[in-house]
């Protein structure tokens, strides 16, 4: 069985390659529900700069397939990679500490980790393999924030936004935003905002009331969703961090815009994937737009604080990783142990009732000590099997020792 992590990140395709596949929580749903037969195991974690399938599965070639059937795409080697056994857990562990997303150190990847395990185990698409995958994979990451200093004045992809939004316009004080979206991102956006000044903050959002809560939150104003780009006439900031699958913004309401704004500049900075300005709107005179690959020049000046810090993470990452590699020798003979334990109970307790039959004026203390007598005799006679199984986990001699036993002790054959 392959273990294997097949995607495409911020570093191996752009932001139009990327929506291509993101991946929405119904869509994930729908996928890891109608696995194919191959994919044994599968978790599938689709966040603005990476879409992941991590699976057990017969081979890498019926899991790209996989990969792109549910993004709907033509297959293409260019711009996805894949990692397998030891550096599919390393990839695993690096992503989970934050050391392989666009903001290393932010705080959000963890969580969506998490999000993602808890729907594929939830459906039922998890098993062994990769219940213990994740499992060690969240507790290497939270032991990276606990243990280091990854997370100290680590930027978020909303602070780069805001820090963008300083450089262009060179002031934010008395300046009015626009926020398209109520949800993490647009309340970190509008945090940040505030505290560079930002004169007024208007909220947009399809539900009203998410949009007043956070309006209320930061001493905004909800501004109805249909009425959102009329507001953009007083503006000087527009940030979109919603979650439609669709533009909110196209070049044809932002041309209406530019003629009732008399052809002031207005700046747009988008950090959604899918994008929600219509990529055509940087081609107006006046408008400025900006997308979530343009924040890389603002992230790289944070970094060189966190490169000590980073270099401490990856030790833990080795250190989790070997571990974990360690203990993953072991799977594939747990079934086959399991199965030969179970056949020699069988044996023993049919042996017992037959026995039974004949021992009616034993007391039920003698019946105990016969049962603890007669397990400890089947465990005495697998301990040396168990223990040469046990050795040759991980060897040449693995499959040997595999076929052996099933011959030997007539097990069922194991998948």
């Amino acid at each position: 069985m392959l273990l294997a992590v097949l995607g495409i990140n911020h570093r191996t395709a752009t932001i139009e390659q990327r929506e291509k596949f993101s991946l929405s929580k119904d869509r994930i749903i729908n996928a890891l529900t109608n696995l194919p037969a191959e994919i044994i195991e599968a978790v599938i974690l689709s966040t603005c700069n990476r879409t992941e399938i991590y699976a057990a599965a017969e081979n890498l070639n019926d899991l790209k397939e996989f990969f792109f059937k549910i993004a709907d795409e033509t297959p293409n080697d260019n711009i996805i990679y894949s990692y397998e056994h030891e550096k599919c857990i390393e990839h695993l562990f690096t992503v989970a500490a934050s050391l392989d997303s666009l903001v290393i150190g932010e705080g959000q990847i963890l969580s969506q980790v998490k999000d993602a395990y808890r729907i594929a185990k939830d459906l039922g698409s998890t098993d062994t393999i990769l219940n213990t995958l994740f499992n060690r994979a969240i507790a290497c990451g939270k032991r990276v924030r606990s243990e280091t200093k990854i997370s100290y004045n680590a930027v978020s992809v909303s602070y780069a936004a805001v820090e963008l939004a300083k450089k262009t316009l060179h002031d934010l004080h008395n300046r009015k935003a626009l926020l398209f979206g109520a949800g993490k991102m647009a309340r970190l956006t509008a945090q940040y905002l505030l505290a560079h000044g930002i004169e007024k903050i208007f909220v947009a959002n399809r539900h009203i009331e998410k949009a007043e809560a956070l309006a209320e939150e930061f001493h905004g104003e909800a501004v109805p969703w249909e009425f959102a780009m009329t507001q953009a006439v007083d503006v000087d900031l527009i940030l979109t961090s919603t979650g439609a699958p669709h533009y909110v913004i196209k070049k044809s309401a932002m041309e209406k815009l530019i003629e009732r704004r008399n052809r002031r500049p207005i700046l747009l900075i988008d950090i959604a994937v899918p994008r929600d300005v219509e990529p055509e709107v940087e081609s107006l005179e006046s408008v400025k737009l900006f997308n979530v690959d343009d924040l890389e020049s603002v992230v790289e000046k944070n970094l060189d604080s966190r490169k000590i810090e980073a270099e401490r993470a990856r030790l833990i990452i080795a250190e989790e990783s070997q571990a974990l590699i360690d203990r993953f020798k072991y799977l594939s003979f747990r079934p086959l142990m399991k199965n030969l334990s179970e056949r020699a109970d069988n044996i023993r307790q049919r042996e017992i009732r037959r026995a039974a039959s004949k021992l009616t004026r034993l007391t039920t203390d003698e019946w105990k000590s016969i049962d603890q007598m007669t397990r400890m005799i089947v465990r005495k006679i697998l301990r040396s099997p168990m223990s040469t199984l046990n050795s040759a986990a991980g060897t040449d001699e693995e499959k040997f020792y595999a076929a052996a036993m099933k011959s030997l002790f007539q097990l069922d054959e194991v998948r």
